[in-house]
């Protein structure tokens, strides 16, 4: 018998390197004078804002300049200005000019940041240089680490101020000054240094910072032989772990495709052995993966920009967002189910499944991190605080066991990994910055928004629903932009355009929201592009085409759940007590007829009669009334006890 373990040193298949590599650049192997420049660097800043956060807070200016500073001078060493270069073991020349004006650019507004905002409206020649050059920094510094598809997008955005009275009728404006476009988006805290600098300082950063601590801590095995125990010897156990064990580990990750190589390494190859077919194996995962990103009570970037645009806690955020998460998972659980059932796949052969008890009794403390976080906001603490307490705590936790015990060492390779971590999502922060005060600064967003009511009333007095034409139109919106820029930074530049919409069409604010955040994550698992999904694909050894249909098969729910945040309050807590638990009640049983409906199976493989009856089944569930929902109930009962009347025969697997 053979032992699941979790390691650090799992090499990594060259289609998957290939394949992280499309999503951000890799960086150069520095020298080692180079190398420890960096890592000093990057130690700085951790403790600069672990001492901001958990001692005493710093200012505005300090608390966003020093981190857009930090991490474009890391990006100009690190990472190189083409492929060409990628094999030096130096910043060249241009890299160091990229570096000096990087400093010089963002010194001077953090050393001005009071003057500059005395004399708003009458800024000098040197607040347009400067600005001007901290707007060709951050399109470089999103470049050499996004490509060339984020770094288009912010140049027409550019052009698109410049050039406003030369535009369309519909998104017409009256053009603005080269001055006037750098002040906004530089020099004020509106673009480069607005929202996106404040929540990545505030919050991103210092959970991946907590990740980077709890990975060497040894706690990750904790979170992977959990799982295993649970659901290792049940029916299609492999897939159901993989789901459980995406669940803890996502949200830390804060990203789909991160989580879909750490987790699929081991769970991909353990679902080919226990006899799911490649193409599945490698979608099961990526399919999961995306709802750490949901999953409180870290849910990635997105959660914390959704507390600071709602200027709500992210305790409340994390309230609402809970059952929707669960329920994400809970229809990947059961499609797996069900998809096992129907071929007869069992649990994991040849693999030592641990005890729960024994599980939990050797490594119950290594959760202390996570429980320290959710309980510290649960109490109204700042996630901020909440990250700095359970990172001290991962070096508690690591003296559990001899060989995780975290020394000076140690702690030291952890703050330079977490701090190297934060590149690929700060490389947004100066494009982002640019994008969305372009947004603000043309009003093009309250234009984009009256386009979507326009086409929307269209439907009025149709047989489709307007509100539902709007929900569809925003996934499409989504999944466009989800292709050319991050996940995170597709949800705040589609927030800021369409969040306006849904609410003048009586949507709730939150739950405006919670549609764009779910949708942001389509690119994910949605062809033509779905990274994560060909990121499984490698690993399975399957055809990424056919994985990627297979991944958005069971991911449904990711366009499910948006329909019902529009139609359903109740869903994101927003009705009364007996309503919402009636909600909660009704869509648990709607998301298995669901899981039913995708994968052909019920009791048993479902006829073609049985499966057009689980849709308005569904429907009735999903819509949920107390008259719906006891129907619902009462025909899934009676089709179940249909189903059961002969016992069932799996069947092979198609080749």
């Amino acid at each position: 018998m053979s032992e699941l373990k979790l390691s650090e040193d799992v090499p990594i298949d060259e289609k998957v390197e290939a394949l992280l590599e499309k999503e951000s650049k890799s960086h150069r192997d520095l020298n080692k004078f180079w190398d420890w420049v960096t890592q000093f660097i990057g130690v700085g800043l951790v403790l600069f804002y672990f001492f901001s956060a958990g001692l005493r807070p710093a200012g505005p200016q300090y608390h966003r300049g020093i981190y857009v500073l930090v991490t474009f001078v890391l990006i100009f060493i690190m990472y190189p200005l083409s492929g060409r270069s990628k094999h030096s073991t130096k910043p060249s020349i241009l890299d160091l000019i990229f570096v000096s004006a990087s400093l010089g650019s963002c010194v001077y507004w953090i050393s001005q940041f009071a003057v500059l905002n005395e004399r708003m409206g009458a800024e000098n020649d040197t607040d347009y240089f400067v600005g001007l050059i901290g707007i060709i920094v951050s399109m470089e510094a999103a470049r050499r680490i996004l490509g060339w598809s984020m770094t288009i997008i912010g140049g027409i955005m550019l052009l698109y101020a410049y050039f406003g009275m030369y535009m369309p009728e519909l998104i017409q404006h009256g053009g603005f000054t080269i001055k006037e476009i750098v002040v906004e988006l530089f020099i004020s805290t509106n673009g480069v240094f607005g929202i996106m600098a404040n929540v990545l300082a505030t919050y991103v950063i210092l959970f991946i910072f907590f990740g980077a601590f709890l990975h060497k801590s040894g706690a990750g095995q904790f979170f992977l032989d959990l799982p295993l125990s649970l659901a290792g010897k049940s029916t299609g156990g492999p897939a159901k772990v993989a789901v459980m064990a995406s669940a803890l580990f996502g949200s830390i990750s804060g990203s789909a495709i991160a989580n879909t190589v750490s987790t699929g390494t081991f769970t991909i190859p353990l679902m080919k052995k226990a006899g799911f077919r490649p193409h599945v194996a490698g979608a099961i995962e990526p399919a999961a993966s995306i709802g750490g990103m949901f999953l409180p009570p870290v849910m990635g970037a997105g959660g914390f920009i959704m507390a600071e645009l709602l200027e709500k806690p992210y305790s409340y955020i994390m309230g609402v967002a809970i059952f929707p998460a669960l329920a994400y998972f809970f229809a990947v659980f059961m499609m797996i189910h069900f998809e096992a059932k129907k071929f007869g796949l069992k649990g994991i052969p040849g693999i030592e499944i641990p005890k729960t008890s024994q599980v939990l009794k050797e490594g119950w403390y290594k959760s202390l991190p996570l429980v320290i976080i959710t309980v510290l906001m649960i109490m109204g603490r700042s996630p901020g605080y909440a990250a700095f307490w359970a990172t001290l705590s991962c070096i508690l936790v690591s003296y559990g066991k001899k060989e995780n015990r975290m020394g000076p060492k140690e702690i030291w390779e952890a703050m330079v990994t977490g701090s190297r971590q934060t590149l690929v999502i700060g490389a947004t922060v100066g494009v982002i910055g640019i994008i969305v005060g372009t947004i603000e600064l043309t009003g093009i967003g309250l234009q984009f928004s009256n386009l979507i009511i326009s086409i929307a009333d269209n439907f009025r007095g149709t047989i489709v629903p307007h509100l539902l034409v709007a929900v569809i139109l925003i996934a499409i919106a989504s999944l466009v932009l989800g292709m050319g820029v991050p996940v995170t930074a597709a949800y705040l530049i589609t927030a800021v355009l369409v969040a306006p919409s849904m609410v003048e069409m009586g949507v709730a604010l939150i739950a405006a929201h919670m549609i764009v955040y779910w949708f942001s994550q389509d690119s994910n698992i949605t062809p033509p592009v779905c990274v994560a999904a060909y990121a499984g694909a490698a690993i399975a050894g399957a055809d990424p085409w056919k994985t990627g249909w297979t991944s958005f098969k069971y991911a449904k729910m990711l366009y499910v759940m948006p329909i019902m945040f529009a139609y359903v309050p109740a869903t994101l807590l927003n009705d009364t007590v007996d309503q919402i638990i009636l909600v909660f009640i009704s869509i648990i049983l709607g998301t298995i007829t669901f899981s039913g409906i995708t994968q052909g199976f019920l009791a048993r493989k479902t006829t073609w009669p049985e499966w057009f009856a689980l849709i308005p089944i569904t429907i009735l569930l999903y819509w949920p009334t107390l008259t719906s929902t006891v129907i619902g109930v009462i025909l899934t009962v009676g089709l179940v006890f249909w189903q059961t009347r002969r016992e069932y025969i799996p069947v092979a697997y198609p080749d």
